[in-house]
């Protein structure tokens, strides 16, 4: 499978995978849906991420036929930050016009809850989101793409953290390599989100 770098040029195309893959995720799907059943507002929300991604050079992805991203790997590189002051204020103001005051409260909670649950006492490479277009799913193309961005932190002798936020999803996190160091619950339906830590290979 080639995987390459993303450019300016593939910041729509990620941004909608990851709309369409965690429109339905047991986090996110809550955290952000609006309460009139909106989903417009999605596409805005992924999008600084990927942007932020972009800047440092560590956003992945595999081409789909049609000019869709199949799949992609949004990575925080070490000492870097996932989104910029303006970025963090930007989604802030889109958030709470959709969300109702409880619910963009649960929201801010929440994000609390992932910032908090970052190690911090050693550089690792942060995989913030890991996600296959719905055209895509079911052939093994998001483990592929992770598998060849391992290889590559394994050769700069790094280790990498994420958070899972579907249990279904652990099992591969483990054939990866990654091993459970923490879980928290999401604020508005308690789903579970495990914290997993992954040595470079050769450590």
């Amino acid at each position: 499978m080639d995987v390459r770098t993303a450019t300016t040029a593939d910041v729509e195309a990620v941004t909608a995978t990851l709309a369409l893959a965690f429109r339905d995720d047991p986090v996110w799907g809550p955290a952000l849906i609006a309460a009139d059943g909106r989903t417009e507002h999605l596409l805005p929300f992924w999008r600084p991420y990927v942007e932020g991604a972009v800047a440092h050079g560590t956003l992945f992805l595999s081409d789909g036929p049609a000019g869709e991203a199949a799949s992609v790997a949004v990575w925080v590189p070490p000492g870097a930050d996932e989104l910029t002051p303006e970025q963090e204020h930007q989604l802030d103001v889109l958030m709470a016009d959709v969300l109702s005051p409880e619910r963009f409260a649960a929201y801010e909670r929440l994000l609390t809850l992932f910032e908090g649950a970052r190690p911090r006492e050693r550089p690792h490479m942060y995989l913030s989101l890991l996600a296959t277009h719905p055209d895509h799913r079911g052939r093994g193309i998001g483990q592929q793409l992770l598998a060849q961005n391992l290889a590559r932190f394994d050769a700069g002798g790094l280790p990498a953290y994420l958070e899972s936020t579907n249990p279904a999803n652990d099992h591969r996190y483990e054939r990866a390599g990654f091993l459970p160091i923490g879980r928290f619950h999401a604020v508005l339906d308690d789903a579970a989100v495990t914290t997993m830590w992954r040595e470079p290979a050769g450590a």
